[in-house]
């Protein structure tokens, strides 16, 4: 298996067949497990083997062909899936943090991130420090020979700063550090995080893994020892582990994951090369763009822009809501990595928790939209965009 494509272990890496020998991946929709003899259950808790199960919330046979399969996509060790993307980069960290511990962390973060670090992990004791993440000097500076982890967007939610992952990776590992990136917007076929530096790579599954906006679910990947030893003691207690039906629907997902991204990606480069200097914009934000700071960064890290832009409409909220409310084809709604082309004003959605003053050093404006694109023609969606500021 380490020798196909991508596209081939997208369809076929991980699969586990009953004696029935279906051709889809089964849902094992069950709650527990059952077992022949008390001493086969006494063993079962002592050491799970590869393919035995205890309980669903600790593992599942649906659950865990998902598992092995982005596993195979990402070129790691092991994963843990889990409820949600949220659930991934809460897991993640707590799972691995004590009291007296200290992380370094971007500023650019999606807002429930933020949440995390801000409210739940200091509440505990752990002390979070923030900087410019494309400041390397800010990076040298904050890391500690203390810094337990470091946690990042490999590419900004909303505003799209492509973070040298290379160049953080080693100031981290140089104090023992791990690194853990969250790499929705790269997605796992664009940019592979472990082969740049990263030690844990975290993904919110709801979006392009699953693409079609059916269900929740996240996954961390790293290193047998992390998910296991760490990772899953913590989330098998605490509850955070993913439906067998999500998962199976996620299976389903990825069959397609590698055709979807890339004709996403594609479509969003020429709407971003569309409106790219259109007058009532002051500016389109794209890192498939030569015009964005980190261009050169990006792709060197990624194959390609990526399927997400950001564009910020000359006139503030007001221009803004005009032109999401002109759309035809667009979807107004919170969530990304979609079939469907959707849009998103930042500033009163996934970041609106966040102050005025922070959102200014961010770089969200009152006239950002955030855009996913989906699978439509993007001719489509060009002129859908241009008659929508044509109204302001």
């Amino acid at each position: 298996m380490q020798d196909w494509n991508t596209r081939t272990k997208m369809v076929h890496a991980g699969t586990r067949r009953s004696q029935y020998g279906e051709v889809s991946e089964a849902i094992f929709l069950t709650q527990g497990f059952v077992y022949d003899t008390a001493e086969q259950a006494q063993d079962r808790f002592i050491q799970t083997g590869d393919d035995e199960f205890i309980y669903a919330r600790y593992g599942n046979p649906t659950v865990r062909m998902f598992e092995e399969r982005i596993a195979a996509l990402e070129g790691a060790e092991d994963a843990f899936a889990t409820a949600s993307g949220m659930a991934a980069v809460s897991g993640a960290l707590i799972s691995m943090l004590k009291a007296g511990d200290h992380v370094v962390s971007s500023r650019a973060l999606f807002g429930s991130c933020l949440y995390i670090l801000e409210e739940i992990l200091t509440r505990f004791g752990v002390e979070v420090t923030y900087v410019d993440g494309l400041d390397l000097d800010a990076w040298a500076a904050a890391i500690r020979p203390d810094t337990k982890a470091i946690f990042l967007e490999g590419i900004s939610n909303p505003t799209l700063e492509v973070i040298d992952l290379r160049a953080v990776s080693e100031l981290a590992h140089a104090v023992g550090a791990l690194v853990l990136v969250d790499n929705v917007f790269a997605t796992p076929i664009f940019q592979r995080s472990l082969d740049l530096g990263a030690d844990v790579v975290i993904y919110s599954a709801t979006k392009h893994i699953d693409g079609q906006g059916r269900v929740l679910g996240g996954v961390i990947l790293g290193t047998k020892d992390f998910i296991r030893k760490t990772v899953e003691p913590y989330l098998k207690h605490t509850g955070g582990s993913m439906s067998p039906f999500s998962a199976w629907v996620l299976l389903k997902g990825m069959e397609t994951l590698d055709l979807r991204c890339r004709a996403q990606a594609a479509t969003a480069l020429d709407v971003a090369t569309a409106l790219d200097g259109h007058p009532k914009l002051a500016r389109v934000i794209y890192p498939g763009l030569e015009s964005h700071p980190q261009h050169a960064l990006a792709m060197t890290q990624m194959d390609c822009g990526g399927t997400m832009l950001s564009i910020d409409v000359s006139g503030g909220k007001e221009a803004a809501f005009s032109v999401l409310n002109a759309l035809k084809i667009c979807t107004i709604s919170n969530n990304l990595g979609d079939a469907k082309s959707i849009v998103t004003h930042p500033a009163t959605t996934t970041h609106q928790r966040l102050s005025e003053a922070q959102r200014e050093t961010l770089g969200i404006t009152p006239g950002m939209i955030r855009i996913s694109c989906g699978l439509e023609d993007s001719r489509d969606l060009i002129a859908d965009f241009i008659a929508a500021l044509d109204t302001i």
